[in-house]
């Protein structure tokens, strides 16, 4: 029904206005944010697994890995609230802000638009069809590929961080489950984690390209709809 209710709802609006309001300003503030977290977190964090040479001169000249660590801690404590922020904006904003977190699983035309699109994407079929938030395939892939896979990286990385703190801090309590989880082996959460940053830019990469080639062939905005808020419908 969501898909059904999104297309006819593009159509409508193309026809008549060219341009629908679609991401209120919270969404917008957490995408741009949530953007530069994980610019920093996948740089720190690939630095973390792979440490610098050592640095010459006494050891309290330098604080690299230090300030490097302090960094991702930093920037993973506002990539967790601001997910948090996330969730509480889905249940009161507009019905765009829910996308990414209710799938309309049951929904057989969302499912054949799911491959509509995919096929689109493959060069398959020469016409896109227009939607006013998230098209079904980009909606299945925020789900699966950020939704999904913020919870899993918050997980792991937290249940690191608190085995750094010790088991009675709030990270221990909270995550400490994690490390159980895998028999105890810490060291399969890192791996765990750093497979999750790899997923991460993969799916980051393809969201940039798919962002800019619908903005160029399917005729509507993407990249300033999440600047402005509005979606725009070229002729």
């Amino acid at each position: 029904m969501l898909a059904q209710q999104d297309a006819l709802e593009a159509e409508q609006q193309a026809r008549l206005v060219k341009a629908v309001y679609v991401y209120e300003a919270p969404v917008r503030l957490w995408h741009w944010v949530n953007a530069l977290c994980i610019t920093l977190l996948a740089i720190t964090g690939y630095l973390i697994a792979n440490p610098l040479p050592s640095m010459p001169g006494d050891a309290s000249q330098h604080f690299v890995m230090g300030t490097i660590r302090v960094i991702h801690f930093s920037s993973a404590y506002i990539f967790a609230v601001g997910f948090i922020g996330r969730i509480y904006w889905a249940a009161v904003g507009n019905h765009h802000a829910r996308q990414i977190f209710i799938l309309p699983i049951r929904s057989r035309q969302w499912w054949g638009e799911i491959f509509h699109e995919l096929k689109w994407y493959l060069f398959l079929v020469k016409e896109p069809k227009k939607y006013v938030g998230h098209n079904p395939l980009a909606q299945l892939a925020m789900f699966l590929f950020f939704t999904i896979g913020a919870v899993y990286m918050i997980c792991t990385g937290f249940a690191l961080y608190g085995e750094g703190l010790g088991a009675e801090s709030w990270a221990g309590h909270m995550f400490g489950w994690v490390i159980t989880a895998v028999g105890g082996n810490s060291q399969q959460v890192h791996s765990l984690h750093h497979m999750g940053l790899w997923v991460t830019l993969i799916f980051v990469m393809i969201h940039i390209y798919a962002a800019i080639r619908e903005d160029i062939m399917s005729r509507q905005s993407m990249i300033s709809t999440m600047i402005s808020g509005w979606r725009m419908f070229k002729d």
